[in-house]
């Protein structure tokens, strides 16, 4: 297949849906004689910050001198973006290469009798086969939804990573917050080490999990902790103690406070890390950090009006927005372009997100899941509040009805994002 027959073939499996479970991709991988196995892994979930924790310990991984992998999902213009090595995303040639080559395994599955694997499955089988393909000695390794019955936790790495817990996918994890934690705490196996910022009863069933597992935790604010030194040069200044692991004071590129909680999730990981892999200095940590990026993620554009791209698509993720705005941006009006998935919790997010003094514009994320303008537009209370008629129409709207000096600030799902760029950065 080339890249558009990929893409056509991606997107017909995409009918499937989400179908949790493991005997797929397990049995995809035994045809594939286990690519997974041929390098050490990171294993990352959680309901917020899991993109940029990744993204942070494979920056880290790349200045310490190590070949790495880095999966992740959704991407936001294209599918290659989800399969990183060093930096640098597969081509569209190497991209249909791999999946080609995992649908030749998929098709014996269905021979043999096997469901459909879904969309996911077969990414991530490719995923590991091109990682494998390359040589990296290391792969971090995003979850895509929960943990426990995710395709990728066949996996089994050298540090599992749950960076919080909150509700979310109360269709697929269960309908608590225990139930949640559960799934995320899934991907800790029999005597590997777990590294989490998860508090409250969460954290009580990690521990539980983890002592069950023979797996030592490692938990913010007990085992180590972080504090904001300030700002310089427009970047982060921040120290991280993680006690008997040693300590790292650096400036980080990413902005926001829910960036320094992620940061020295990530910078416990690499100490961690750095007792058997020498490669791993406290020097390449601070210069990875001082150079990482995660679009989409508080994303600011300077201009007139700044404009800032944010993935916030969950209550906890909005109210993490809305303090960063409120703390960057003292003092200025801010008018968002909203845009929100229906199966989200479309009123939680509304609620920790929108101010009666902002001005909201609603825009429809591409995604045959997305609430209409109107149903988003319906919930809001706010100084102003109108529907576009597309995603460029809507931030172009927002840019007029913003002050001078206030803030735009595009933001309600990762679906909006990749296109909101496109529009932005006129790619």
């Amino acid at each position: 297949m080339n890249y558009e027959q990929t893409l056509a073939y991606l997107e017909n499996l995409s009918k499937f849906g989400i179908n949790l479970g493991m005997a797929r991709i397990e049995r995809l991988l035994e045809l594939m004689q286990h690519p997974e196995r041929r390098f050490k892994t990171i294993h990352v979930t959680g309901t917020n910050g899991k993109g940029s924790t990744t993204a942070m310990l494979s920056a880290i991984l790349t200045a310490s001198g190590i070949k790495n992998g880095m999966y992740t999902s959704p991407h936001l213009h294209d599918y290659p973006e989800r399969m990183v090595v060093n930096g640098q995303q597969i081509t569209r040639e190497e991209f249909a290469r791999s999946i080609t080559y995992t649908n030749q395994f998929v098709e014996q599955m269905l021979q043999e009798g096997f469901e459909q694997p879904t969309e996911f499955e077969v990414i991530t089988a490719a995923a590991f086969y091109y990682f494998a393909a390359v040589g990296v000695e290391y792969a971090v390794i995003e979850v895509g939804l929960g943990g426990l019955l995710d395709s990728t936790n066949v996996i089994i790495p050298q540090v599992s990573i749950i960076t919080n817990v909150t509700l979310e996918h109360t269709d697929r994890c269960g309908s608590t917050i225990a139930d949640v934690a559960r799934h995320k705490a899934g991907i800790i196996k029999d005597g590997v080490p777990v590294v989490t910022a998860a508090k409250g009863e969460p954290l009580d069933i990690i521990k539980k999990t983890a002592a069950e597992k023979g797996a030592r935790v490692y938990v913010k604010e007990e085992q180590f902790t972080s504090k904001f030194m300030g700002m310089d040069n427009g970047k982060q200044q921040i120290f991280v103690d993680a006690g008997e692991l040693g300590q790292v004071e650096s400036v980080l590129n990413l902005i926001g406070c829910h960036q320094l909680e992620n940061s020295s999730v990530a910078i416990a990981t690499a100490l961690l890390l750095k007792n058997d892999e020498r490669r791993i200095t406290v020097e390449a940590i601070k210069s990875a950090l001082a150079v990482v990026r995660w679009p989409g993620r508080f994303e600011m554009v300077p201009g007139s009006p700044m404009i800032v791209i944010d993935g916030a698509h969950n209550p906890d993720g909005a109210r993490v927005l809305r303090q960063n705005l409120d703390q960057v941006f003292a003092g200025r009006e801010i008018t968002f372009a909203l845009g929100i998935l229906r199966d989200k919790d479309v009123s939680g997010i509304i609620r920790e997100l929108i101010r009666t003094t902002d001005t909201v514009v609603t825009v429809q994320p591409l995604s045959y899941r997305a609430a209409t303008p109107e149903e988003i537009a319906r919930e809001i209370e706010a100084k102003h509040v109108e529907a576009a008629a597309s995603i460029e129409s809507g931030i172009e709207r927002a840019k007029q009805l913003a002050s001078t000096d206030g803030v735009v600030c595009v933001a309600g799902s990762l679906y909006l994002i990749g296109e909101a760029r496109q529009v932005i950065f006129n790619k």
